[in-house]
C-alpha cells in the first residue's frame, strides 16, 4: 500500500478545518499531520511537518494566503500548496499563482473534487475551479493588471528554447488538460507527455503548471480556453 499524502491544513474557521478534517480522515490514503488557524502559523508549521499538500485559506487574519503562499513556496517548496478559498476575484486567483500555489479552489466544490484535487496536487499537477479558469485567461490578457513577481518573469524569448512538441503541448496545459488528456489527444504514451511538461517547465524556469499556463496566454499561444 503506497504512502499516505500527508496534508497540512490552514484556515482560521476552526469549524471550517474540522470539517475538512472529518472529511480527509474518511479516506486511508490522507493523513492529517497538522493544523494552523493564520497564515504565519501554517508557514511554520510546513518547515516543521513537510507536508505533501498544504490547504490553504486565502483571506485570514494577519500574514495573508497569497503571502504565506509564497512563503512556503521559498522555505518549503516539496509542499504543494492548494488554495481553497471563498474569493472569486481573478486578482485573487492570479496574484496567488504567481506567488507559488499549484491550484486555486472554491469552498463551494464538492468533496470528491477536492479529493481528486489533492491527489491531482500530490501528483504533480496544478488544479484550477472550472469557474475560475476563464478569469484567470481575461486576466493574464489585460483586462485585469496581473502583479508578477519579477524573479519569475519569463521573457517571449525564452519561447526559442521549446521545441515544435513542447510548444504544442504548452497549448493544452494552458487549456487546463492533465498528461493524461494530452497524451490521449496526441496519442502519446502518458510517461512521454510528463517528461515533455518536465522539459517545458525547466526550459522556462517556472515550477509549476498553473505559471505554465499563464505564461502561454501571455504569449498568445492558446487565446481563451476553449481555444
Amino acid at each position: 500500500m503506497p504512502e499516505p499524502i500527508r496534508v497540512l491544513l490552514v484556515d482560521d474557521h476552526a469549524l471550517f478545518r474540522s470539517g475538512i478534517k472529518s472529511l480527509l480522515q474518511r479516506h486511508a490514503e490522507f493523513e492529517i499531520v497538522g493544523e494552523a488557524g493564520d497564515g504565519m502559523e501554517g508557514v511554520k508549521r510546513a518547515g516543521q511537518l513537510e507536508p505533501d499538500v498544504v490547504l490553504l485559506d486565502l483571506h485570514m487574519p494577519g500574514l495573508s494566503g497569497r503571502d504565506a503562499a509564497a512563503m512556503m513556496a521559498e522555505e518549503s517548496p516539496a509542499s504543494r500548496v492548494l488554495m481553497l478559498t471563498v474569493s472569486e476575484d481573478a486578482e485573487d486567483l492570479i496574484e496567488t499563482l504567481r506567488a507559488g500555489a499549484c491550484g486555486y479552489l472554491l469552498k463551494n466544490i464538492e468533496a470528491e473534487t477536492l479529493i481528486s484535487a489533492i491527489h491531482k496536487a500530490a501528483e504533480g499537477e496544478s488544479i484550477i475551479s472550472p469557474q475560475m479558469m476563464g478569469k484567470l485567461l481575461k486576466g493574464v490578457r489585460g483586462e485585469l493588471p496581473p502583479r508578477a513577481n519579477p524573479a519569475q518573469a519569463v521573457v517571449a524569448s525564452e519561447l526559442n528554447k521549446l521545441s515544435p512538441r513542447e510548444r504544442e503541448i504548452l497549448g493544452f496545459i494552458a487549456r487546463g488538460q492533465s498528461n493524461k488528456e494530452i497524451a490521449r489527444e496526441l496519442d502519446l504514451a502518458e510517461s512521454t507527455v510528463k517528461i515533455h511538461v518536465q522539459n517545458i517547465l525547466r526550459k522556462l524556469n517556472l515550477t509549476s503548471r498553473v505559471q505554465a499556463a499563464v505564461f502561454a496566454v501571455e504569449q498568445g499561444i492558446v487565446q481563451d480556453p476553449d481555444a
